[in-house]
Formats: C-alpha cells, structure tokens, sequence
C-alpha cells in the first residue's frame, strides 16, 4: 500500500464526508448554480451561499458575501495582484513566496510596479522589523505566505498583519500552507486579502480554492464574462461575490470544499495540528539520529509547518524521490517545489530538496516505514 507523504502539494486521501459530498452535488445539484429561477438552480446556489458561510465562520469573515471562489489559491493570488495595483505602486514581500506570488509580482514589474523582496534568514524566517524596515517608504502592499511550502517555516503574521493596519498597507495573506492547519482569522491578523487553496489542509477536492477581499476594496476582474445577473450591460455587476465569479463555478467541488471545512471544523485545528506535530517530532527525532541527511528550516515542530525538507549526502534530491517511489512505495516531492528563491535562502538551490509532508491521515508507522527506508538508501550510497 502507497504511503503518501506529499501533502503540501495536496491532501490525500480525503474524508469519507468530501467523497460523499461531491458525488450527491454531481448527482442531485446538477444545475448551474445563479442561472435561473428553477428549483434545481436554486438548490446549487443555495449550497453555494452556504458553502461561503461555513468559510466565512472558519476564517472569522463578518460577511460571507467577501469571498469569492477560485479554481485555486494561485488564481485567488493573481486576482488580488493583478485586480489592486497600479504602475507606480511599491510592494514589499520576501524571499520565502511561491511562484505563484513571485512569477505575478515579476509581470507586474514589467508594467511599473516596484517590488521590494526582504531576505529571510537560513532557516526561512521572516523579521518583522526587516518587514518594517523596508516599508519606510510608501508601500501599497505586503504580500507573505503564512508558512514555507520548502523549509515550513510559519511566518510571524500576527505581528505584521496588525502593523500594517495600523500604517494603513495592504496586507495580503498566502495562507496555501496554513489553512486547516493553523489558525487563520482574517480581523485578529490584519489580514485585507486572503487566498487560500480548497485542496491543501482544508482537505477539499482539487481546482478549489478562494480569496477574501476586504470590504471598502474593489479590485479589477481578472476574467470577464457571464455572472447570470446584470446581463443587459457590458460591465461586469459591481456587487461582490459575482463581480469576481464570471464563468460555470465548480458546485460539485464546492460541495466538497463545503464538507472538508465541516469536518476540519468538528475535527478541530488543535487535534489536527497536535497530531501532525507528533508525527514531524517523530521524524524529525529519527532523522537526526543518521548521519548522511541534512534538515533545512526550523526543527522544533511549534514553529514548523507541516513541509519537512532534506537532503541525503551523495545523493542527488530525484535519486532519493524516485528509489522512494519505485522501491519503497513512498510518495514525496523533489526539487525546488515552484520556490527557487526559499531555496537560494535556505542554501539548496539549484538542486532543491526532498520535501517530506505528513498528513492528518499520515501514521508514525508510515514515519518509521520512511526511515527504515532512508536508512536503505544511505547504506546503498556509501557500498
């Protein structure tokens, strides 16, 4: 049996609950939801508002009507990006993004934007004072993930959110990493945008996810079209969510993303993390016991996401990934992960890592499985 170790790229397997949910959406709300007065199109749309509230509550949202669903926390980030800032307004983010925050800033550059990165440390931390430091001039916008998807460092947000509130900056929150893991309420953390992937640690099907957008802002669409309302006009609606929402939404994964958070929310965060921090203690602690791996990033589980990386000496990172894969039946992540800059911060660019990122559904027998089988691989190394 596949033991998957790959969920920060996404979560598997998924509740019982998601499988569920999708199936009765595709077979009983098979209708359009906001397309017409008919009671199978009132149905989806229904399951759509309360898809939104049921996020809105999780995120400690006031008005579930400021989320708008996305196919994925990258189109959540590209929509905020692309939909704020103007030629001429200064951003400051760091060397821990994703492609997904750095490929758009890039873009935006061409077009006038200013982009300020701040080095993070070796093992990916963020200073809030080097945040402050370089927002001594006039900044629109910090953009920062809440927690490394190379090294899973957890950024000090809390700190830097607030801040930004009270300097009157923008802050947008990359919480692909963190959501149903870690608490993330959007008013305690100063938090104006939001993008957050369905299928990560919400546990919720693929090609879902969401951005919140605080009220008072307006942004730009990024996609024009359809929004089954103000059709006579060639604008999009003003009001929020359709004003985002052009185009057929995914129901039957919404439906999914729907009962992934109910569960995540009965389950409880603190179970959930409890749990997941046992087990990267547990690997963690037998890691360090063999000679011949490298660890990157914070090794003290409470500052530490769920994305563990290494290295085996002489080994070359898809060696390792592809003898687990093969020989062992273990699934990982190798390489840069869409994060060179993490990786020149941490010190393994170009070759990357051996990303290993336990689950809720992960077990210390998976844990001591992996080890048995990283042993192997060094003592194959060095014969």
């Amino acid at each position: 049996m596949t033991i998957y170790l790959d969920n920060a790229a996404t979560t598997f397997p998924k509740p019982e609950s998601v499988y569920r949910a999708v199936d009765l959406a595709l077979r009983s709300v098979g209708a359009n939801p906001g397309r017409g007065g008919h009671l199978m199109g009132l149905a989806a749309g229904r399951l759509i508002f309360e898809a939104r509230e049921v996020l809105a509550g999780f995120f400690g949202i006031r008005d579930s009507a400021r989320i708008v669903f996305t196919a994925n926390a990258t189109e959540a980030i590209n929509l905020a990006l692309f939909g704020l800032l103007q030629p001429g307004d200064r951003v400051v983010t760091s060397t821990m993004e994703h492609n997904a925050v750095t490929r758009p800033l890039r873009a935006l550059q061409e077009q006038g934007v200013e982009v300020v990165k701040v080095p993070a440390d070796h093992l990916g931390r963020i200073d809030p004072a080097a945040i402050r430091a370089a927002c001594a001039e006039k900044t629109r916008l910090v953009v920062l993930t809440h927690c490394s998807n190379v090294s899973g460092t957890l950024q000090p947000v809390e700190e830097i959110g607030p801040w930004c509130r009270q300097q009157g900056i923008l802050f947008l929150l990359d919480a692909a990493q963190s959501a149903g893991i870690f608490p993330v309420d959007v008013e305690a953390m100063g938090v104006d945008l939001l993008a957050v992937p369905g299928h990560k640690g919400l546990m919720g099907p693929q090609g879902t996810g969401m951005l919140y957008v605080r009220e008072g802002l307006q942004l730009r669409p990024l996609i024009y079209g359809g929004t089954g309302g103000n059709s006579h006009s060639d604008w999009p609606p003003e009001q929020m969510p359709e004003r985002y929402e052009a185009g057929t939404l995914n129901t039957c994964g919404i439906a999914g993303l729907k009962a992934a958070v109910e569960f995540v929310a009965e389950t409880g965060l603190a179970r959930i993390r409890a749990h997941e921090a046992e087990l990267l203690r547990h690997l963690i602690d037998g890691l360090k016991k063999k000679s011949g791996i490298e660890l990157y990033g914070p090794l003290s589980p409470e500052g530490h996401g769920g994305a563990l990386s290494i290295n085996l000496a002489g080994l070359d990172p898809a060696q390792v990934g592809f003898a687990l894969d093969r020989d062992h039946d273990i699934v990982c992540r190798v390489g840069l992960h869409c994060a060179p800059d993490a990786h020149r911060t941490i010190g393994t660019f170009p070759r990357g890592t051996v990303r290993v990122s336990p689950g809720y559904f992960t077990t210390h027998e998976d844990i001591d499985c992996l080890l048995a089988a990283l042993s192997t691989l060094l003592r194959q190394a060095t014969a």
